[in-house]
Protein backbone atom coordinates (compact mmCIF):
# COMPACT_ATOMS: atom_id res chain seq x y z
CA UNK A 1 0.00 0.00 0.00
CA UNK A 2 3.29 2.62 0.97
CA UNK A 3 4.49 1.43 -2.40
CA UNK A 4 1.40 2.41 -4.57
CA UNK A 5 0.43 6.11 -1.82
CA UNK A 6 4.46 6.65 -2.95
CA UNK A 7 4.28 5.91 -6.52
CA UNK A 8 0.78 8.35 -7.27
CA UNK A 9 2.80 11.10 -4.88
CA UNK A 10 5.60 11.14 -7.96
CA UNK A 11 3.36 11.30 -10.67
CA UNK A 12 1.31 13.76 -9.03
CA UNK A 13 4.78 15.83 -8.40
CA UNK A 14 5.63 15.33 -11.93
CA UNK A 15 2.61 16.77 -13.66
CA UNK A 16 3.53 19.85 -11.37
CA UNK A 17 7.25 19.89 -12.23
CA UNK A 18 6.80 19.03 -16.05
CA UNK A 19 3.77 20.68 -16.30
CA UNK A 20 4.13 24.48 -15.96
CA UNK A 21 4.54 27.25 -18.36
CA UNK A 22 7.80 28.56 -20.04
CA UNK A 23 9.24 30.78 -17.54
CA UNK A 24 9.15 34.17 -18.94
CA UNK A 25 12.33 35.58 -20.22
CA UNK A 26 13.59 38.14 -17.34
CA UNK A 27 13.84 41.84 -18.21
CA UNK A 28 18.07 41.46 -18.50
CA UNK A 29 17.45 38.71 -21.01
CA UNK A 30 16.44 39.24 -24.43
CA UNK A 31 13.43 37.43 -25.77
CA UNK A 32 13.95 35.04 -28.02
CA UNK A 33 12.30 34.91 -31.55
CA UNK A 34 9.82 32.82 -31.79
CA UNK A 35 10.28 30.96 -35.22
CA UNK A 36 7.78 31.40 -37.95
CA UNK A 37 5.77 28.03 -38.87
CA UNK A 38 7.42 26.54 -42.22
CA UNK A 39 5.42 27.47 -45.04
CA UNK A 40 3.53 24.59 -46.13
CA UNK A 41 3.76 23.09 -49.50
CA UNK A 42 1.56 23.38 -52.40
CA UNK A 43 0.98 19.58 -53.08
CA UNK A 44 2.15 17.68 -49.69
CA UNK A 45 0.60 14.85 -50.41
CA UNK A 46 1.73 13.95 -53.94
CA UNK A 47 5.46 15.63 -53.94
CA UNK A 48 5.88 12.86 -50.89
CA UNK A 49 4.58 9.69 -53.15
CA UNK A 50 6.71 10.94 -55.95
CA UNK A 51 9.97 11.40 -53.05
CA UNK A 52 8.74 7.99 -52.15
CA UNK A 53 8.90 6.42 -55.88
CA UNK A 54 12.19 7.71 -56.67
CA UNK A 55 13.53 5.70 -53.57
CA UNK A 56 11.57 2.43 -54.10
CA UNK A 57 12.39 2.62 -57.60
CA UNK A 58 16.21 2.52 -56.76
CA UNK A 59 15.64 0.04 -54.46
CA UNK A 60 13.82 -1.99 -56.64
CA UNK A 61 15.60 -1.37 -59.77
CA UNK A 62 19.10 -2.18 -57.58
CA UNK A 63 17.02 -5.53 -56.10
CA UNK A 64 16.52 -6.97 -59.64
CA UNK A 65 20.15 -5.89 -60.64
CA UNK A 66 21.42 -8.01 -57.36
CA UNK A 67 19.39 -11.41 -58.83
CA UNK A 68 21.97 -12.89 -60.82
CA UNK A 69 20.02 -14.20 -64.06
CA UNK A 70 19.59 -18.16 -62.94
CA UNK A 71 17.55 -17.47 -60.23
CA UNK A 72 14.69 -15.16 -61.43
CA UNK A 73 12.69 -18.37 -61.60
CA UNK A 74 13.51 -18.81 -58.08
CA UNK A 75 10.67 -19.24 -55.38
CA UNK A 76 10.88 -20.51 -51.58
CA UNK A 77 7.99 -22.52 -52.26
CA UNK A 78 5.73 -23.60 -54.94
CA UNK A 79 3.11 -21.51 -53.97
CA UNK A 80 4.56 -18.47 -54.08
CA UNK A 81 5.39 -16.22 -57.37
CA UNK A 82 8.86 -16.79 -58.68
CA UNK A 83 11.15 -13.71 -58.61
CA UNK A 84 10.98 -12.93 -61.94
CA UNK A 85 7.29 -13.32 -61.92
CA UNK A 86 7.29 -10.60 -58.92
CA UNK A 87 9.34 -8.53 -61.35
CA UNK A 88 6.85 -8.10 -63.82
CA UNK A 89 4.11 -7.96 -61.00
CA UNK A 90 5.63 -5.10 -59.57
CA UNK A 91 5.71 -3.37 -63.50
CA UNK A 92 2.30 -4.24 -64.04
CA UNK A 93 0.68 -2.80 -60.69
CA UNK A 94 3.42 0.28 -61.66
CA UNK A 95 1.51 1.15 -64.99
CA UNK A 96 -1.83 -0.01 -63.79
CA UNK A 97 -2.12 2.51 -60.59
CA UNK A 98 0.35 5.26 -61.77
CA UNK A 99 -2.11 5.11 -65.51
CA UNK A 100 -5.41 5.49 -63.01
CA UNK A 101 -3.75 8.27 -60.35
CA UNK A 102 -2.23 10.41 -63.42
CA UNK A 103 -5.05 10.05 -65.85
CA UNK A 104 -2.90 8.96 -68.61
CA UNK A 105 -3.57 6.27 -70.66
CA UNK A 106 -0.90 2.96 -70.23
CA UNK A 107 1.40 2.26 -72.76
CA UNK A 108 1.15 -1.21 -74.45
CA UNK A 109 2.99 -4.29 -72.22
CA UNK A 110 4.24 -6.91 -74.38
CA UNK A 111 4.88 -10.36 -72.84
CA UNK A 112 7.98 -10.97 -70.52
CA UNK A 113 9.43 -14.68 -69.93
CA UNK A 114 9.34 -14.68 -66.35
CA UNK A 115 13.09 -15.94 -66.23
CA UNK A 116 14.50 -13.36 -68.69
CA UNK A 117 16.30 -10.33 -66.40
CA UNK A 118 17.71 -8.05 -69.47
CA UNK A 119 14.02 -8.00 -70.77
CA UNK A 120 12.50 -7.69 -67.19
CA UNK A 121 15.34 -5.20 -66.46
CA UNK A 122 14.12 -3.00 -69.27
CA UNK A 123 10.41 -3.35 -68.84
CA UNK A 124 10.34 -2.45 -64.83
CA UNK A 125 12.79 0.31 -65.88
CA UNK A 126 10.12 1.39 -68.53
CA UNK A 127 7.34 1.17 -66.25
CA UNK A 128 8.52 3.29 -63.50
CA UNK A 129 9.81 6.25 -65.85
CA UNK A 130 6.30 5.83 -67.42
CA UNK A 131 5.08 6.46 -63.23
CA UNK A 132 7.15 9.10 -62.96
CA UNK A 133 5.55 10.97 -66.02
CA UNK A 134 1.79 10.35 -65.08
CA UNK A 135 2.72 11.08 -61.29
CA UNK A 136 4.22 14.38 -62.42
CA UNK A 137 0.25 14.93 -63.71
CA UNK A 138 -0.93 14.91 -60.18
CA UNK A 139 -1.78 17.17 -57.70
CA UNK A 140 -3.25 17.54 -54.09
CA UNK A 141 -6.19 19.25 -55.48
CA UNK A 142 -6.86 16.03 -57.67
CA UNK A 143 -7.11 13.75 -54.90
CA UNK A 144 -10.12 13.57 -53.96
CA UNK A 145 -10.88 12.65 -58.20
CA UNK A 146 -13.26 9.12 -58.40
CA UNK A 147 -11.14 6.93 -60.55
CA UNK A 148 -11.74 2.84 -60.75
CA UNK A 149 -9.34 0.56 -59.08
CA UNK A 150 -8.43 -2.99 -59.58
CA UNK A 151 -11.52 -5.15 -60.50
CA UNK A 152 -13.76 -2.18 -61.33
CA UNK A 153 -13.76 -1.13 -57.49
CA UNK A 154 -14.14 2.23 -57.23
CA UNK A 155 -11.82 4.55 -55.20
CA UNK A 156 -10.46 7.76 -55.34
CA UNK A 157 -6.76 9.48 -57.25
CA UNK A 158 -5.92 9.23 -53.47
CA UNK A 159 -6.54 5.35 -53.18
CA UNK A 160 -4.40 4.74 -55.71
CA UNK A 161 -1.53 6.67 -54.78
CA UNK A 162 -1.85 4.88 -51.27
CA UNK A 163 -2.09 1.43 -52.92
CA UNK A 164 0.88 2.38 -55.17
CA UNK A 165 3.35 3.37 -51.76
CA UNK A 166 2.07 -0.30 -50.37
CA UNK A 167 2.43 -1.68 -53.67
CA UNK A 168 6.41 -0.63 -53.81
CA UNK A 169 7.10 -1.44 -49.64
CA UNK A 170 5.48 -4.65 -50.00
CA UNK A 171 7.06 -5.70 -53.52
CA UNK A 172 10.41 -4.75 -52.12
CA UNK A 173 10.28 -6.45 -49.16
CA UNK A 174 9.40 -9.66 -50.92
CA UNK A 175 12.03 -8.93 -53.18
CA UNK A 176 14.95 -8.73 -50.37
CA UNK A 177 13.87 -12.08 -48.62
CA UNK A 178 14.32 -13.67 -51.99
CA UNK A 179 17.57 -12.31 -52.06
CA UNK A 180 18.30 -12.89 -48.72
CA UNK A 181 17.77 -16.48 -49.06
CA UNK A 182 19.91 -16.96 -52.16
CA UNK A 183 22.67 -15.46 -49.73
CA UNK A 184 22.81 -12.04 -51.42
CA UNK A 185 21.98 -8.58 -49.24
CA UNK A 186 19.26 -6.22 -50.69
CA UNK A 187 20.09 -3.31 -51.46
CA UNK A 188 19.02 -1.15 -48.18
CA UNK A 189 21.09 -3.70 -46.63
CA UNK A 190 24.58 -2.61 -48.27
CA UNK A 191 27.12 -1.15 -46.66
CA UNK A 192 27.14 2.34 -46.67
CA UNK A 193 29.95 3.27 -49.07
Amino acid sequence: MKKIIVVLVLLASSVFLFGQDKPEPSKTEPAKATPAPAASAKNPVSDTVREILARQKNNLLGAVEEMPPDKFGYSPTPAQMSFGHLVIHTAMSNIELCSKAGSMPPPPMKPMPETDKVRLQAGLTRSFMYCEAALGRVDDSKLGNPIELFGGRQGTVASALISLTNDWADHYSTAAIYLRLNGLLPPTAEPKK
